[in-house]
C-alpha cells in the first residue's frame, strides 16, 4: 500500500469512528426524554457536529477508494477531504 493510501485510510477510519460516536450520542439523546430540558441546548451543536463528521467521512471514504482503485477523480476527493478538515478546524478552533 502506498503511503498516501495509508494516510487516507487513517483519516477515513478516524472520520467514520467520529461519525459513529456522534450518531450514537444522538441516539442516547433520543432515548433519554426525561433529560430533554437539560440537553436541549446541546441538540443543535450535536446535529452540526454530525453533519460535519458525515461530510468528512464521505469525502475521506471517496478519497480512499479513489486512491486504492486509481480513479481519475481521486484528486477531487482528496481536495474535498482537505477542505472538510480545514472547515472542521475553522469551525471548532477556539478563538
Amino acid at each position: 500500500m502506498r503511503p498516501l493510501a495509508a494516510l487516507l485510510g487513517i483519516v477515513m477510519g478516524s472520520a467514520v469512528a467520529l461519525f459513529g460516536g456522534l450518531l450514537l450520542t444522538f441516539v442516547v439523546f433520543l432515548l433519554l426524554p426525561e433529560f430533554r430540558e437539560e440537553l436541549s441546548a446541546e441538540f443543535m451543536p450535536l446535529l452540526q457536529a454530525i453533519a460535519w463528521a458525515a461530510l468528512l467521512a464521505a469525502a475521506a471514504v471517496a478519497a480512499f477508494v479513489g486512491e486504492i482503485r486509481h480513479r481519475a477523480w481521486r484528486y477531487g476527493a482528496m481536495l474535498a477531504t482537505g477542505v472538510a478538515i480545514l472547515g472542521i478546524g475553522w469551525r471548532y478552533w477556539p478563538s
